[in-house]
Parts: structure tokens; sequence; C-alpha cells
């Protein structure tokens, strides 16, 4: 009977709940910090610009011209220190969610891999078995400390995720060329744009996985960056069908999930001018939080699935089919009772 790797994902996802309370509390402290250092200089920044009579005069005359006119007004000039705080609070930032991200990444993996191997101890067959050549107490000895390699595949992952963005810069910067000012050519321009930045959102989510996936051989077998972006490389290459199912099903439950939040988000807002604003408001912050936490359940769901084909052997997941028998001249089964020699009637030549 095959066990299947997405179901054995769900089965852990849903009897460790803590594995997934812990992947929360980091990305959400995280998140949240990031949210109230952006609220945090907004306000702080709104504070800091001046506002004359005349431009608090254009403001309340609520006409989409002026209106725009007294902010261009009041943000001339005073862009300069948004782009300064923007180079202080990021890299601070980055440093947080890599330490955080390196930090989780070990709890979580550390308790998939023992919830794994326990189950795999009730087979002595599997239980026996390793992914590779590398003895269990050598594997224990290299597994002491992996946060370095996990800091290094993450600050990849923050500079591919920097480079995505000068992708989504370039590409607008190269469909700007075909629709210049003198023959404005929007819709050719927008046709240029969208595969440019497909292509860039492609690359970036590849990208990203495989480095999300050694994050995995980075704990679980204690190798440095490279060592566990070779380990990811050899699993997808040898085990293409089960870290594609896992893929795929998972996938298409976070965007059944995601569809179901835009759903339930925009039934508020078809009440925009029945209920009050901030009760619209605090049921979509609400809608948002339940969403983004079947997001991390269901990601510590696929992180599961690639655990459990790391550590079970194909032949489990996928058994061997049955030996067909042999092709050839039956055996002969029964005693010819016609052979002189098993007669029980004796030869004639023999009593002459």
């Amino acid at each position: 009977m095959s066990n299947s790797p997405t179901a054995a994902a769900f089965r852990a996802a849903f009897r460790r709940p803590s594995v997934s309370l812990a992947e929360i509390m980091w990305r959400w402290s995280a998140g949240g910090t990031a949210t109230a250092l952006f609220v945090f200089g907004v306000l702080e920044y709104l504070h800091t610009l001046p506002v004359t009579n005349v431009e608090l005069l254009f403001l309340r005359a609520r006409h989409p011209y002026l209106v725009a006119e007294a902010i261009a007004h009041i943000l001339r000039g005073s862009l300069n220190r948004v782009v300064l705080a923007t180079l202080l609070a990021a890299p601070m930032l980055c440093g947080l969610w890599i330490a955080a991200a390196s930090i989780g990444r070990i709890a979580t993996v550390r308790v998939l891999l023992d919830y794994f191997r326990a189950q795999s101890a009730t087979n002595p067959a599997a239980g026996e078995w390793r992914r590779g050549a590398v003895d269990a107490t050598v594997r224990e000895a290299r597994t002491g400390a992996p946060i370095g390699a996990l800091i290094r595949l993450n600050f990849l992952r923050a500079g591919v995720a920097l480079a995505a963005v000068s992708g989504f810069l370039g590409a607008m910067v190269l469909a700007g060329f075909v629709s210049p000012d003198a023959h404005p050519r929007p819709g050719l321009a927008f046709s240029l744009f969208l595969p440019l930045a497909g292509l860039v959102c492609y690359l970036w989510w590849a990208l990203n996985w495989l480095l999300s996936l050694a994050g995995v051989f980075a704990v679980r077998d204690g190798e440095d960056a490279v060592g566990a972006l070779c380990s990811a490389a050899d699993l997808c290459r040898e085990r293409t069908g089960a870290v594609f199912a896992v893929t795929t099903w998972i996938g298409l439950a976070h965007l059944i999930c995601f569809v179901g939040a835009t759903v339930a988000v925009s039934v508020p807002l078809g009440f925009a001018g029945i209920v009050p604003w901030r009760l619209i408001v605090v049921a979509i912050v609400i809608v948002t939080l339940v969403y983004f936490a079947l997001a991390d359940w269901l990601y510590m769901a696929r992180l599961a699935g690639y655990v459990y084909i790391a550590e079970t052997p194909e032949w489990l997941i996928k058994p061997l089919p049955p030996v067909p028998p042999p092709t050839g001249t039956p055996l002969r089964t029964t005693i010819d009772r016609d052979e002189l020699i098993l007669s029980d009637v004796p030869s004639l030549a023999v009593e002459t």
C-alpha cells in the first residue's frame, strides 16, 4: 500500500499544532514589528509636514485637482527624509527577519524530524533506512549548530527578494521605452510589462522555494549552505513525483483559502453604506489574520511533507511493482505413472 506524502504532511500538521504555532509566532513577530515601525514612521512623517492656510483651503475644497496640487505642494522637498528612513529601517528589519527565520526553522524542522522518526520506529525496515550514507551518530554530531548555514540561506532569500524588486523596476523601465511621451502606446507597454513581470515572479518563487527547502537539510544533516542546496537539488531530482505532488496539492489548498478570504473580505465591503466603517475595518482585519494563520499552517504542512519525503525510503512511499512470473515451459509437478522407472508393474525385459 502506498503512503501518500501529502496525507502524511496534513497528519503531521494536525498532530503537531505546536509546530504551526511556533511558525506563526516568529512570522507574526517579524511582521508585527515591521507593521508597527511602518505606521509609526508614517505618523511621524505626517507630523513634520508643514501645512499652510492656502493648502488647507485647497484640501477643504474637495476638488480632485486642488487636492492633488495641495498634496504635491506639501510633500515637495520632504521625500528625502522618507528615503533616509527607508534606507535605515530596511536593513534592520531584514536582519530581524533573518535571525527569526533561522531560529524558527531550527525549532520546527527538529520537531518534525523527531515526529517522523518516531513514526518510522514502528516499521523496522523504514527505521533502519536513512537517506544518504551518513551514519546516524555522525549526523547527530553534525546537527549541533546549523544556525550559520540557515543565516546564509535566509540572507540569500533576502537578496533574491531585492533582486525581484529590481527586476520589477527594470521591467517597468523596459516597458516605458516602447511608449514614449511623443507617441504613447500604453497597451503595448502593458503587453511587454506583463510577461516580464511574470518571469520575474516565477524566478523569484523558484529560487526562494529552493532556498527554503535547503534549510531542511541544513538542520537535518548539519550541512553548510552550499551542501544544503546540493541536497535539496538531489531530492528534487530523485523524488520529483513526490515533491511535485506535495507542492501542487498544498498549493491548491492555499489557493482555495485565498479565494475564500477574498470573498469573505468583499462581504463587509458590500455594507459600506449601512454598517459603520470601524466595524468594516475590524471585520477585514479579522479575516486577514485568519487567512495569514491558515497560510502559515499550510506552509508547515508543506514543510512536513518535504521532511517526510527526505526521511522515508522511496519504496515505502511508492512500492515496487510485483515481479511477474517467468514466462517459459511450466515445471511438471505431477508424476507420470507410465514411466518404466516409476511403474509398479514388473518389466517384461527384467522377467525374461
